[in-house]
């Protein structure tokens, strides 16, 4: 069973029941002071503690999509890693291939692509930078409708925190089923959503840096990405069609991303962003002594020595809640000093780092990204 099964979660609920009730239950003939009694009382509520940590963690787990499976838990997740598969650049399926579909939910318990759009799970190889990973593809309706056959449409990439999985952007998060709603009610333009994690080579943290040596995670969400969806996908090629966003790690991701490459990405939104690539075990080395490397992954520095950016940004924080709202405030100055590049943000009274803040972001955030993306 799954480290996200229901099942699990039940079972592990059920074992805290049985060990509580059991506990109750042998407590009178453990009182002795001998030590078997003494043991058996320790054991008792040690299982039971166990048992309901274990529980909560499940729930968690399942609630913010922290953990995908078993091996992504205990770090030994290594199938979604960084690979050169040149057999995998070959052939009809050339660097993204379809692996399976979905309907998107939907009230009304309408089922057809044509009415409510299609989730399809693909596998994405880089041409240039040989990354794979997987990610979740969001059709809306009207890609599938006779009248739009020849339509071009924009795209934005979603991106997770680390280490996140792809699967809580469209079940936790609900990305597909809030662009479906958001453009039935005229909201926002349809448009395509390409979902993934930004952790390309499990389970370090690459913080979309092109590290020295590999992974070359920036060139992956710069270029390899982008052209990839464009060729099996009917996406607008001309610079303006794209759009990012990302939470937490996602987010800096995100705004460096249209900062760096405005050509690519014409907007950028950042849910909690922070503004600098932390250093830390999970990280690793990711500048090896390159200076300007470790510069550019600095969005401060960048706004402070690099011309403006040709981009729209859009960050979020909340007044409580999210360590970041001085920073956030500060970097809304910072990027309004630059006559180039456009700024907005989303500021709650309250909200924690967390999926219920960042759903409460994200229909809006949708609507402003679809206001500043052409078909191309």
């Amino acid at each position: 069973m799954g480290l996200t099964s229901n099942k699990v979660l039940a079972l592990a609920f059920v074992c805290a029941v049985l060990l509580f009730v059991g506990t109750v239950w042998l407590w009178p003939r453990l009182a002795r002071r001998n030590w078997r009694a003494v043991s058996g009382r320790v054991g008792l509520l040690l299982a039971t503690q166990l048992v309901l940590f274990v529980s909560v963690g499940l729930g968690a787990n399942q609630a913010f999509g922290f953990y995908a499976s078993w091996s992504d838990l205990f770090g030994r997740e290594t199938d979604q890693g960084v690979v050169v598969d040149h057999t995998a650049l070959r052939g009809a399926g050339g660097p993204l291939h379809v692996v399976g579909t979905r309907r998107v939910d939907a009230p009304g318990g309408a089922s057809l692509p044509s009415s409510v759009g299609q989730v399809q799970r693909v596998d994405i190889v880089g041409r240039t930078t040989h990354i794979a990973s997987p990610a979740y593809v969001y059709l809306p309706p009207e890609y599938f409708q006779p009248r739009y056959r020849t339509r071009t449409f924009p795209a934005t990439v979603v991106l997770t925190g680390y280490p996140g999985t792809a699967q809580a952007l469209v079940d936790k998060l609900n990305y597909p089923r809030t662009a479906l709603q958001l453009a039935k009610d005229g909201r926002m333009r349809p448009m395509i959503l390409v979902m993934l994690r930004p952790t390309v080579a499990p389970p370090r943290d690459t913080e979309c840096v092109d590290v020295p040596g590999g992974p070359h995670t920036e060139s992956f969400f710069a270029k390899d990405l982008p052209d990839a969806v464009t060729a099996h996908y009917r996406v607008g090629k001309m610079p303006g069609s794209w759009g990012i966003v990302g939470d937490s790690t996602g987010g800096y991701c995100a705004l460096k991303l249209a900062m760096h490459h405005p050509g690519v990405y014409a907007a950028g939104a950042g849910l909690s962003p922070y503004y600098k690539a932390p250093t830390d075990p999970t990280t690793g080395d990711l500048f090896q002594g390159d200076e300007t490397l470790r510069n550019e992954a600095n969005l401060w520095w960048y706004l402070k020595h690099r011309p403006a950016p040709d981009t729209s940004l859009l960050v979020t924080s909340s007044k409580a809640g999210e360590h970041n709202y001085k920073d956030t405030l500060k970097f809304i100055d910072r990027v309004r000093a630059n006559n180039s590049t456009r700024i907005a943000s989303i500021i709650l009274d309250s909200g924690g780092h967390n999926f219920n803040t960042w759903r409460r972001e994200i229909p809006a955030t949708l609507e402003w990204l679809s206001g500043r993306l052409g078909n191309g």
